[in-house]
């Protein structure tokens, strides 16, 4: 694992928020071993060092990983000032979970809901550009030089997006359902691609998260992923 900041390491371990924790330290509240460090930045190996909080020791969170397949209304942060059902309330742990990426709250599907920091930083990360695959229902009739138009990239504020995989599935003049590969993550992404090419979206759905499918997975069920499936995520994510 190595050096981490010391605010990150108790955070992790749920003692409080990383800002609360960089409180705490500046308090003169936590030792590490058996010496008190109260100025930042300070680097601490949970794995080996001692440390303690208001002279309580804690320990390295042990790290776990789901999958969730997120209803309709739910949000992916972990809070919310307007008291919605977050992400994280559905899967059952002591530990102190977070979503890797967000969905929207109109968005369906899969997530991933870890607390090891370093997998999701490189998950996240746009140099990795893990494919993620989404089924989405659409008003109106999808042409062939529409599906082109979204495989090539269209123009949005943070530039073009880079080329995506689209295959229509099913087809009328009221509702067209289509099935798009992305391997980038700009904020509601496919909801403005689409936009721009004048389709309106009635429901989107995440289906799959590299060999991660919603396949057996009800919605606002979750279950544990795999050591194979964790080294997958982290193979995809290595340099």
């Amino acid at each position: 694992m190595g050096e981490q900041r010391l605010q990150k390491v108790l955070a992790a371990c749920g003692i409080d928020s990383r800002r609360k924790c960089e409180e705490l330290i500046l308090d003169g509240a936590v030792r590490v071993n058996r010496k008190v460090v109260d100025t930042l930045p300070a680097f601490v190996d949970p794995e080996k060092d001692v440390i303690t909080v208001n002279s309580r020791r804690i320990q390295a969170a042990k790290k776990v990983y789901f999958l969730l397949n997120k209803p309709k209304g739910v949000i992916c942060t972990n809070s919310d000032p307007q008291g919605r059902k977050r992400a994280i309330d559905y899967v059952q742990t002591s530990e102190r979970v977070f979503c890797v990426g967000r969905l929207d709250a109109d968005t369906t599907g899969l997530i991933i809901i870890t607390n090891d920091s370093e997998l999701t930083n490189r998950l996240t990360h746009p140099r990795y550009g893990l494919e993620k695959v989404y089924v989405v229902a659409v008003k109106g009739y999808v042409s062939g030089e529409t599906a082109e138009k979204l495989k090539k990239g269209v123009r949005l504020a943070e530039g073009r997006t880079k080329r995506a995989s689209v295959k229509i599935l099913k087809r009328s003049h009221t509702e067209s359902l289509i099935e798009i590969k992305l391997k980038q993550g700009l904020n509601r992404q496919i909801r403005r691609m689409l936009l721009k090419v004048g389709l309106r979206v009635k429901s989107l759905k995440r289906t799959q998260i590299g060999q991660l499918t919603v396949k057996g997975l009800g919605v606002g069920r979750f279950r544990r992923l795999s050591a194979v499936e964790i080294r997958s995520l982290r193979k995809a994510a290595a340099d």
